[in-house]
């Protein structure tokens, strides 16, 4: 008998033990998440209050503060610039993409998306919103559904009169808001896929110009304040269908600006009362520093501010990385991935960021900038100050990277790319 009871006992102590095991793999192993990309139309650090903004954004600030802000996150300094390194991984003078009129220079035949990368994991994917500089059609790159308008129009009829529904030209009903449409359209595409790994990348239409009236906006407001509160609104409606569907501990949430503020709307982009230096458009720490909050609950740090360094590259083999899916073969991938950081683990930050812009560019690292034209710059004050400086070791250092990098290879003067041999990629 008492045999017995010792062999329950260690029995029971084993069951124990392997099921503590158990929780602590799955607690650092999480299941491949869905993965909703958010992508805000010109909204720089001034234009969110938990990096810095004057103005009110709650259900923003509430992801942040049960997730994690980089501080440092780094678009190109245009809409189309940005959307296409994110959705490449690669940066512009290897896609082509120099400026928001060079979409055509970007062909499926020579670059892999997003999209097709997270159908190796088994992800259905969507887009949804904005594509008006992007080549072809969202389902040309590998989405399965698309809801998008390909015109300048965003919001009511006077500014479009149709969009597109996976590959169907779609009339705009009179006194529809399109921000709400897109919003519906994503939340039957998660119920409809609730039971799959999904990525959706979410192009949402605010606050990107002409600043013009909400539903929710009276009479005499400040049409700029009433965008910005609309989008935090939308963000909000977001996660309650995430809870609402029990998918909120399996997602993770990127929210982030695709460039600094545009010049309309407000007199000046403020962070914590001051004004930021430069904005949408220019090569200065202004047009390409935005926000940028994850939130995924249960596996991204609570109320934690990020120093490290992220470029609109890394975004690819970070999803990639957290999906278990392949990265294209045969192709450089510029992007390095900050999976780690997200599971709260220190990880490899990398060192510097590229920016770009047609035939302008500089790298940048925690310290100092570098440009094209051999201007250095203290970057100890940024963003609100870029100090012109002589430091040949902080030269040398950031020269090394674009040596290493070699962005005007195989370009002309004004930055057009010379013909070459076109070579097909795979996955």
């Amino acid at each position: 008998m008492r045999n017995l009871l010792v062999v329950q006992v260690v029995f029971v102590c084993g069951l124990l033990i392997c099921g503590n095991l158990k929780a602590e793999e799955t607690k650092a192993s999480p299941s491949k998440p869905n993965i909703i990309f958010i992508l805000s139309d010109d909204v720089g650090l001034g234009d969110v209050h938990c990096s810095g903004g004057p103005f009110k954004t709650p259900q923003i600030d509430k992801l942040a503060e049960g997730g994690t802000r980089f501080a440092q996150c780094y678009a190109m300094p245009l809409c189309g610039p940005s959307r296409a390194t994110a959705l490449t991984g690669r940066y512009l003078f290897r896609t082509g993409m120099l400026t928001n009129q060079d979409g055509n220079r970007m062909s499926p035949s020579r670059e892999i998306m997003l999209p097709r990368v997270m159908k190796t994991a088994g992800y259905v994917t969507a887009q949804v919103g904005k594509w008006s500089q992007m080549p072809l059609k969202p389902g040309d790159w590998g989405f399965d559904e698309y809801l998008c308008f390909l015109r300048s129009g965003r919001y009511w009829r006077e500014q479009t009169a149709s969009y597109t529904l996976n590959g169907h030209e779609t009339n705009l009903p009179a006194g529809t808001y399109l921000p709400d449409l897109m919003h519906e359209f994503l939340a039957d595409f998660m119920k409809r896929h609730k039971d799959q790994p999904f990525y959706v990348h979410y192009a949402m239409s605010h606050i990107h110009g002409p600043i013009v009236r909400t539903p929710d906006s009276k009479a005499g407001s400040d049409h700029y304040a009433d965008n910005i509160t609309y989008m935090d609104k939308l963000v909000g409606q977001l996660v309650a269908e995430l809870d609402k569907l029990g998918l909120r501990e399996k997602t993770l949430l990127v929210f982030v600006g695709d460039n600094g503020t545009a010049v309309f709307g407000v007199k000046a982009s403020t962070v914590n009362g001051r004004h930021v230096f430069g904005n949408k458009g220019t090569m200065k720490e202004g047009g390409s520093r935005v926000p940028m909050v994850v939130s995924w609950p249960g596996t991204v740090p609570a109320g934690k501010v990020l120093p490290d360094l992220v470029d609109f590259s890394d975004f690819l083999p970070t999803f990639a990385e957290l999906g278990g899916a392949k990265l294209p073969e045969g192709v450089k991938i510029d992007g390095h991935s900050f999976a780690p950081q997200l599971r709260g683990e220190k990880g490899t930050p990398r060192d510097w960021v590229f920016v770009q812009l047609g035939a302008k560019w500089y790298v940048r690292d925690q310290g100092f900038k570098l440009t094209q034209g051999g201007e250095l710059f203290d970057m100890a004050e940024a963003p609100f100050v870029e100090k012109p400086v002589t430091n040949e070791a902080a030269r040398a250092k950031l020269q090394a990277v674009l040596k290493e990098l070699k962005p005007g290879a195989g370009k002309t003067a004004t930055g057009e790319e010379k013909p070459g041999k076109k070579r097909k990629k795979k996955l």
